[in-house]
């Protein structure tokens, strides 16, 4: 090889980024700190947005930390009153590329109506951590 000649380098991209928030009062985090390991342990860059977060908060701290995606655990009952102000709120913020997923306890009727108005995965109970990943990958997918 001609040392005159350039190599072409791949181009590197960014790690995925994701805001792993608690909607809402739910004091119990474990869960979602456990996906935010195994997020993190698979390459992304994972910012944890902590407990008791209001809707505006997720949305400001997704902007400003410039994330793909949100993950929000949720155990206590109010999913479908906070989870679709999520979604509004990034409608209203124009920030329609990142995307939403959800674990906790939603029942499956409930479920099917916030994947209807755009939360791209819900995650239950004993949803292996590998699953997760693979599919917040794949909700990512589409942000590059």
């Amino acid at each position: 090889m001609n040392p005159q000649e350039s190599v072409a380098k791949p181009r590197s991209r960014r790690p995925i980024r994701v805001l792993i928030a608690k909607p809402g009062l739910d004091g119990h985090d474990r869960g979602a700190k456990v996906v935010a390991r195994a997020l993190r342990d698979a390459g992304m860059e994972v910012i944890y947005a902590g407990l008791r977060q209001t809707p505006e908060d997720i949305v400001e701290a997704a902007l400003e930390e410039d994330v793909d995606i949100i993950g929000l655990s949720i155990l206590s009952g109010a999913h479908m009153v906070l989870l679709p102000q999520v979604v509004s709120l990034l409608k209203k913020r124009k920030a329609h590329r990142i995307r939403v997923f959800a674990g906790g306890i939603i029942p499956d009727e409930d479920a099917g109506r916030l994947r209807r108005i755009g939360i791209r995965a819900i995650f239950g109970p004993g949803t292996s951590l590998e699953s997760i990943v693979s599919t917040a990958r794949k909700i990512a997918g589409s942000r590059a």
